[in-house]
């Protein structure tokens, strides 16, 4: 594995008196994709959402441990939580286009970090649409309303929308499941493309997903992280029982 660009230590969440994740202690490898899976409730959009702090925003959450991003822990006082979620961006699972044009949809993030010139948002519109794979099919309507785009097309620009602000991370919360299978296809082979310059996390209900689209694999069970390794390991030859009888259909 590559060297981590996160690293959580003993993180246990809280919601009121519910554990919802408990102890888990997890190397990120930099420039990699990877994969949370587990059934529904078993913490792995709840992980997800504590490496870029968004379980800040959900009242009676207590969190104990360390998430360490470049080693810095983001659960500092000191820790500015807008500059924190421009490095950490997040992709939802069901696409939330702004009812805005699509280029002030794109354009959104660098708007509020300060950025006024024109020619530079273009830029970096332009180029954020051809990351995500979309500008071909958007270029000639960018001051249309982003709602008349397809589900597909609207996740492809909310990535865009990620992307525009640069961040270092990508969060992704079932990033394919409300979509069709061409779409999803193309969702698949857009993260393939971005690891390239981004570290990608992808929780995902869809195993075979995972499979495909990742390079290290965590499986996740009632909020404790049984089992953490190359994805094809995990696939194949898994450590645990547990691993192996969720994996192989036995439940979940």
């Amino acid at each position: 594995m590559k060297e981590p660009k996160i690293k959580t230590r003993d993180l246990t969440l809280f919601y009121g008196e519910k554990m919802a994740l408990n102890a888990i202690s997890m190397d990120i490898p930099e420039k990699e994709v990877t994969a949370f899976i587990g059934p529904s409730g078993c913490g792995k959009s709840t992980f997800l959402r504590t490496l870029n702090r968004m379980n800040d925003l959900i009242p009676n959450v207590k969190i104990t441990g360390e998430v360490l991003v470049d080693s810095l822990n983001i659960y500092d006082k000191q820790i500015d939580v807008v500059n924190l979620r421009k490095k950490v961006g997040m992709v939802f699972q069901k696409s939330n286009p702004f009812t805005k044009s699509i280029f002030e949809n794109v354009a959104y993030g660098p708007k509020i970090n300060g950025m006024n010139n024109k020619a530079k948002l273009e830029e970096i519109v332009e180029s954020s649409l051809k990351k995500a794979f979309i500008w071909e099919e958007v270029k000639d309507r960018l001051h249309d309303s982003a709602m008349g785009l397809s589900g597909g097309q609207q996740q492809r620009m909310c990535i865009a929308r990620a992307l525009a602000v640069e961040p270092e991370i990508i969060l992704m919360d079932e990033p394919a499941s409300a979509l069709d299978p061409i779409s999803t296809a193309k969702i698949e082979e857009l993260i393939f493309e971005l690891k390239k310059s981004y570290t990608i996390v992808i929780v995902t209900h869809n195993m075979q997903q995972a499979a495909r689209v990742s390079d290290v694999t965590a499986f996740f069970y009632l909020g404790e992280l049984i089992e953490f390794g190359k994805t094809k390991k995990i696939f194949t030859t898994p450590d645990k029982k547990q691993t192996e009888e969720y994996i192989t259909g036995r439940f979940g």
